[in-house]
Order: C-alpha cells, then sequence, then structure tokens
C-alpha cells in the first residue's frame, strides 16, 4: 500500500508562488493516478487537480486552471503542484491522494491520503 507525505506549504503573499511536493513509498505509485485536493477552514475539500498514472493527462478545477500545473515523477516516486498567481481564496490544507475507482474530482474515489500540508496566502 502506498504512503504519502506532503510537504512545501507555507505563508506566502498574493500573487506569489509556491511548489508542493507528495513523496510516496510503496510499490504502487506509479500505476496510480494522483491528485490534490484542499480543504479551507469551515469548507468541503474540494478537488484541485490530478494526473494520470503515466502523467499523460492532466484535470483542473476550473478555480485553478491555468495558475497551477499538476506533475509527477515515477522514478522518484514524488507528485508535484506548482502553484502561480496565489489569491487569498486559495488557503487552505493541501493534500494528495491516491486515486483507487471513480471519477476523479470525488474524494470518495481516492482511498490512500496524505495528512496536507497548509498554504496561506496574505495580502
Amino acid at each position: 500500500q502506498v504512503q504519502l507525505v506532503e510537504s512545501g506549504g507555507g505563508l506566502v503573499q498574493a500573487g506569489g508562488s509556491l511548489r508542493l511536493s507528495c513523496a510516496a513509498s510503496g510499490r504502487t505509485f506509479s500505476s496510480r493516478a494522483m491528485a490534490w485536493f484542499r480543504q479551507a477552514p469551515g469548507k468541503e475539500r474540494e478537488f484541485v487537480a490530478a494526473i494520470t498514472w503515466n502523467g499523460v493527462s492532466t484535470y483542473y478545477a476550473d478555480s485553478v486552471e491555468g495558475r497551477f500545473t499538476i506533475s509527477r515523477d515515477n522514478a522518484e516516486n514524488t507528485l508535484f503542484l506548482r502553484m502561480n498567481g496565489l489569491t487569498l481564496e486559495d488557503t487552505a490544507m493541501y493534500y494528495c491522494a491516491a486515486h483507487d475507482s471513480g471519477h476523479f474530482k470525488n474524494t470518495s474515489s481516492f482511498n490512500v491520503w496524505g495528512q496536507g500540508t497548509q498554504v496561506t496566502v496574505s495580502s
């Protein structure tokens, strides 16, 4: 079973950039689609971006399209999320997740989650 550990979060000014990483252990990372979700205080966890097992296809929430880029390095068992043009609305805990089955945008489609990394955007 894969285990996931996120890093790279922090405090950044609006308009700034961050790159999140998700280090995976276990042998199944390279065969699984992966995704990033986020959860702001008092809100439900929401889909941010997903990538197929081979990195060929990517999917984004409308709110981050054109600003965020998801990528992966299967040789290094690592998932990334490059975030540019950050806004106050991007403040949240960010989670990486390994896909099990079902639609990428549903949290129930993922059966392995990291502990999260906090992203805080200040004005």
